[in-house]
C-alpha cells in the first residue's frame, strides 16, 4: 500500500498536464480485495451476463454507425456528435454544470458525451439520459480533483 502523504500523492498528480487527462475516458479506482472470503458473497451480474450485454450495445454500435465509415462511439467526431449523441434536457444541463464547476473542456464534454452514450447502450437506452451523464462524469472526474 502506498505510503505518501496525500499531499505528495496531489503533488504527483498535478504533473499530469490537463490536456493529457482529457484524452483519458475512464478513471476508476479499483479498491483492495477483502482477505476474508465472507466478505465476497455479494451478489453480482455473472460475467456471462455481462458478456450478453457488451455483445448487445456493440451490435448496437454497429447498427448506428453502419456505412458512415467508423463502428464504435469513441469514434465519434465532433459533427455527428450531437447527431449520436444528443442529450436530454437534463443531461445537458447536469453536463453544463459540470463543465462549469470542474472546468471541462470542449474535447472533456464531447468524451462524456460519448462514454455516456457507451453507457445508454449497455443499460439498452436509446437516450442518452441525465443518469447516464451522471455516471459518465463519475468516471472521467474520479481522483483527478475535476479535471
Amino acid at each position: 500500500a502506498c505510503r505518501c502523504a496525500p499531499q505528495a500523492i496531489a503533488r504527483y498528480q498535478n504533473r499530469v498536464s490537463g490536456p493529457l487527462l482529457d484524452r483519458i475516458d475512464l478513471r476508476v479506482e479499483v479498491g483492495e480485495v477483502p482477505q476474508s472470503p465472507s466478505l465476497c458473497h455479494e451478489k453480482s451480474e455473472t460475467s456471462a451476463a455481462v458478456r450478453e450485454r457488451v455483445k448487445q450495445a456493440r451490435a448496437l454500435e454497429q447498427q448506428r454507425y453502419a456505412g458512415l465509415g467508423f463502428y464504435a462511439n469513441a469514434q465519434i467526431d465532433a459533427r455527428q456528435l450531437e447527431r449520436f449523441c444528443h442529450l436530454d434536457a437534463a443531461g445537458e444541463r447536469l453536463l453544463a454544470a459540470a463543465s462549469a464547476r470542474w472546468g471541462l473542456s470542449m474535447r472533456g464534454r464531447a468524451r462524456v458525451q460519448k462514454v455516456a452514450r457507451t453507457i445508454a447502450d449497455l443499460a439498452g437506452s436509446q437516450q442518452l439520459l441525465a443518469e447516464h451523464v451522471a455516471e459518465a462524469l463519475q468516471y472521467r472526474l474520479r481522483g483527478t480533483g475535476g479535471r
